[in-house]
């Protein structure tokens, strides 16, 4: 079987590699009724889709030929097998196997290559490095974290550096140790969730030609007790007293530069946001997105007697109903 020609049988059946006994024999019974020749006359391509979906099946639904399909690949029938390389119908892609007395001796020796299975040149080790907000990164071993190993023999290296707001927002440098080196990186200003940076050269080194690989690093930033991030914005929720609600109001509200004064309009409904324009997130670029701001009606909870009668006072003189149009509602 050529490279190109290998199936993905659990993309046939259409189920994950996870998938239990019981999922794939659901899905095979599914597929073959749908392509069975019986319901599809004449139907070529559903014949094939049907064969196909047998052959998908006859391997899944064997333990043994599904551990050697995941762990093999489009090899996994000549696992156990002798004349890998003199086997006329097989294409390796113009591998030599004349070494190798059968495929078993080749898997061997490449595991031994690669470190074990699931490792190959090129592939990316990935770390996750966590650091205290506010610290350089160096410290002892808790400043490093632990680092968990994705792939055996990589060359790329991913890594997940943790950073709080203020240290995205204003930009910060970081000591990131990889392997026995300790390397400095520089975050720029308005980096996100989810940002990412190459750093080239600090990868790994490949064994077969000597090139290093690169260090790619993915910001998560903690979460903080008021800003919350929405896109390009930053949101975050003031609460305002009754009375502010009713006759409006000049507060003054936090944002990433420091308090600035809003003006609350008379008759506002909790839950509506008004926006702070420029004073939101900026981007790499310096470029400020805005700041929403979502109003939170708050009443009080422990009333002086003159508020107490306040209230009272304005229950028995109120004007109007909230829910009038409530009484028109039916089923």
């Amino acid at each position: 079987m050529a490279a190109t020609d290998f199936k993905d049988y659990y993309a046939v059946l259409g189920v994950n590699k996870t998938a239990s006994a019981d999922e794939i024999k659901q899905a095979f019974r599914r597929l073959a009724r749908k392509y069975h020749p019986d319901v599809n006359p004449g139907d070529k391509s559903a014949e094939a889709k049907f064969k196909e979906v047998n052959e998908a099946y006859e391997v899944l639904s064997d333990t043994e030929k599904r551990r050697k399909y995941d762990q093999f690949g489009q090899y996994w029938n000549k696992v156990g097998t002798g004349g890998a390389a003199g086997s006329p119908n097989v294409d390796f892609g113009g591998f030599d196997f004349s070494q190798y007395g059968n495929f078993d001796e080749f898997i061997n020796d490449l595991l031994g290559k690669f470190g074990g299975a699931g490792g190959a040149p090129g592939g990316r080790r990935t770390y996750t490095y966590r650091t205290s907000p506010g610290s350089s990164g160096y410290g002892g071993y808790g400043d490093y974290g632990d680092f968990s190993t994705s792939a055996n023999v990589p060359t790329d290296l991913e890594a997940t550096l943790t950073l709080s707001l203020s240290e995205a927002y204003h930009g910060v440098q970081k000591s990131l140790r990889v392997g026995n080196e300790d390397i400095k990186v520089r975050i720029p200003a308005g980096a996100k969730p989810g940002s990412r940076m190459t750093i080239r050269g600090k990868g790994q080194v490949n064994p077969y030609n000597q090139q290093r690989g690169n260090l790619y690093l993915t910001v998560q930033v903690q979460p903080h007790p008021f800003f919350k991030f929405e896109g390009d914005n930053l949101t975050c929720e003031v609460p305002i007293a009754p009375d502010e609600a009713v006759l409006g109001a000049s507060i003054e509200v936090p944002t990433p530069d420091g308090n600035v004064t809003i003006n609350i309009p008379a008759g506002i409904r909790s839950g509506q946001t008004l926006r702070l324009r420029g004073k939101g997130w900026q981007n790499p670029k310096g470029e400020r997105g805005d700041q929403m701001v979502r109003v939170i009606i708050v009443p009080p909870t422990n009333l002086s007697p003159v508020e107490q009668q306040a209230y009272e006072t304005l229950r028995d003189n109120r004007s109007t109903d909230p829910r009038s149009q409530l009484k028109q509602i039916k089923l």
